[in-house]
């Protein structure tokens, strides 16, 4: 049994939900500071985080099976060597996205009830599992998946605040849309020769390994503006803490860079995984600070 939980949390990659989690956390830290704090309201948003990302998961790779087991790099994964059954797969993106609907239904126990993440639970889902599809038709693909994370803080917003006061999420949600693009675009490097023979739609297939690395780096610039511009818009993160914790954030991104080369790609790994897992907890415990600090943060129990 837990060689199988271990498949199926390698599957889904399930230490990656610090790429998003964190963020819905911060837009959740942010609306506690108007709203109270609320247990059903935590619990509701990790596990809607939990079954939505790996519901997405899960048909990413039902859907690339074929794709991964002739791409040397992903040609080990569950599918391609028969770890995990295609039925299996199929069965756990089922219950994980029945489990993401169903999980919505907890902010219906607040007083008074918030129906909209169960409204919106469904429009949600479909376009998670449609990025699945994107780089067979387009090479915007890297930036669905950045709109794709962007609903985590959006999400975690309309969850405790419903639809009122929506700049806060919106821009922590488009720096996360640059930001994820941008290290997408690094990851897709690797990809970009395999990509163009089997007639698959990347950045860097389209644009070179050097074009593409130029267009990362402008997607982090424009990461770092909606991330600095919630210093001067949002009155919970106007001070030093938060300012700091960006200016960190800024080094790591420069870092980031440093480490993939076009004629060297042998750090990309690195660079995506270590790198940005910093900076999305880093980015989540900067804005705790930051709201702890100021005293806005409303717990009642």
């Amino acid at each position: 049994m837990s060689k199988s939980l271990s498949h199926y949390l390698g599957l889904v990659r399930f230490s990656h939900t610090l790429f998003a989690l964190p963020f819905a956390l911060s837009s959740a830290t942010i609306a506690w500071s108007i709203e109270s704090f609320r247990f059903v309201d935590l619990i509701g948003i990790l596990l809607c985080m939990i079954f939505a990302r790996s519901a997405a998961m899960a048909f990413n790779r039902l859907v690339d099976r074929h794709i991964d087991a002739q791409n040397p790099r992903t040609a080990t994964r569950h599918l391609p060597t028969g770890l995990l059954s295609t039925r299996r797969v199929r069965a756990f993106t089922l219950l994980t996205s029945i489990g993401f609907i169903a999980s919505t239904t907890l902010f219906l126990l607040r007083e008074p009830p918030n129906f909209w993440p169960l409204i919106l639970s469904v429009p949600v889902l479909i376009f998670l599992l449609l990025y699945s599809y994107t780089k067979r038709f387009t090479s915007l693909a890297h930036f669905w998946l950045g709109v794709s994370l962007m609903l985590a803080p959006i999400s975690a917003w309309i969850a405790i605040v419903g639809l009122r006061e929506l700049l806060p999420p919106v821009l922590l949600g488009a720096g996360v849309l640059f930001w994820v693009a941008g290290f997408d675009i690094l990851y897709a490097c690797q990809d970009a020769d395999f990509d163009r023979k089997k007639g698959l739609h990347s950045i860097p297939a389209r644009f070179g390994i050097r074009g593409a690395l130029q267009l990362a780096a402008l997607s982090h610039a424009f990461s770092l503006i909606f991330f600095l511009s919630l210093y001067w818009l949002v009155p919970q993160l106007n001070g030093w803490i938060y300012l700091i914790g960006v200016t960190a954030v800024v080094l790591l991104l420069v870092y980031e860079h440093s480490l993939v080369k076009a004629d060297d790609l042998s750090k990309v790994n690195q660079a995506f995984f270590q790198v940005n897992i910093v900076i999305s907890v880093g980015m989540f415990l900067i804005i705790l600070a930051q709201i702890l600090f100021r005293s806005d943060l409303n717990v009642t129990f």
